[in-house]
């Protein structure tokens, strides 16, 4: 259906002659009588009745009247969820039930006047493919993998350095233990089905084991996290590793225990990127809320890969890769 014929037929009722709906529309009266004769041949009945006092609706202009301006306000909706500055603020956080949508809904909690489209595209790739086209306004990732860049106009800066834990069953070796070194992980075996090549985790997790000499296992299908829970509650080998602040939900039974791990602590470096020109008048509030919680990486005691120490990009974005990083 012609919405620009339905917004004609809500002006002429609006205001009560064909010659004043041209006025507010900007048209002929001519062009008003053709829309009107246009909606009417598609629908198959006649709208209006005219006569010397003016357009006055049929009855079945007064059945087709409520539907046209919930029409009218329908397409104005659509028109708003894709229109910058009017749009709701749409961010890419990988999954929906990771620890990057906690960070949304604590800003949302602060600003509740914002509206959020919160969507989940898979690679790193990808989102900063759609923040540079302008297709969602900002995506929380890992962004300096090795040898990888920025397009121009895209920046980053860091929002949250998540500390791993183990996440093992009751049978394995370190189950009773209050904390564990990556030291004591090197040989063991993680299980980590999910890690899939050229992805900005497999490249983390890659350089970690690297670094400590722990065996990273994605051999075998990722059927999802009650699965891989399932296996690791009945493995006295296996272990996992899982972020401090990703919520976990598993049955009573399993008894599985998150270990933390120091001495010294892996960070998982989560970064916001957005388009420096992006006009979204509620991105420049996500990055206030984020950067001013941001407590800054610690000074010891920590370890990062040397990727994620971004300098600030030249010309081309690009950021420089450094070796694995210990603090402290």
């Amino acid at each position: 259906m012609d919405v620009t014929a339905v917004r004609t037929f809500v002006t002429v009722v609006d205001a009560g002659q064909f010659q004043e709906a041209a006025t507010d529309l900007s048209v002929t009266p001519q062009a008003v009588s053709k829309r009107i004769a246009a909606l009417e041949r598609e629908l198959g009945v006649q709208l209006f009745t005219r006569d010397a006092r003016g357009a006055r609706l049929t009855i079945d202009g007064q059945a087709f009247l409520p539907h046209a301006r919930r029409l009218l306000q329908a397409a104005e909706r659509a028109v708003d969820s894709v229109r910058p500055g009017r749009r709701a603020l749409r961010v890419d956080v990988i999954g929906r039930q990771l620890s990057l949508a906690g960070l949304l809904r604590g800003f949302h909690r602060a600003h509740p006047e914002t509206e959020l489209d919160v969507v989940t595209l898979f690679d790193s790739d990808t989102a900063i493919a759609a923040v540079r086209d302008g297709a969602i306004d900002a995506t929380f990732r890992a962004v300096t993998m090795p040898g990888r860049q920025l397009p121009r106009g895209v920046e980053a800066t860091s929002v949250f350095d998540e500390p791993l834990h183990l996440f093992t069953g009751p049978g394995h070796e370190f189950a009773n233990a209050p904390a564990i070194t990556p030291a004591q992980l090197a040989g063991r075996r993680i299980w980590m089905p999910g890690n899939m090549p050229r992805t900005e985790w497999a490249a983390y997790y890659d350089e970690l084991a690297d670094a400590f000499g722990i065996i990273i296992d994605s051999v075998g299908p990722d059927f999802g996290i009650e699965p891989l829970l399932d296996t690791i509650a009945n493995s006295t080998t296996l272990g996992t590793f899982v972020s401090e602040q990703t919520p976990l939900v598993w049955p009573a039974g399993h008894d599985l225990r998150r270990i933390p791990i120091k001495d010294p602590t892996p960070l998982y470096p989560h970064s916001l990127i957005w388009r420096t020109d992006n006009p979204h008048p509620s991105l420049a509030a996500l990055r206030r809320h984020l950067t001013s919680a941001y407590p800054g990486r610690p000074d010891s005691g920590i370890w990062v890969p040397g990727w994620s120490h971004p300098v600030q990009p030249g010309p081309t974005g690009v950021y420089d890769r450094r070796p694995a990083s210990v603090v402290g």
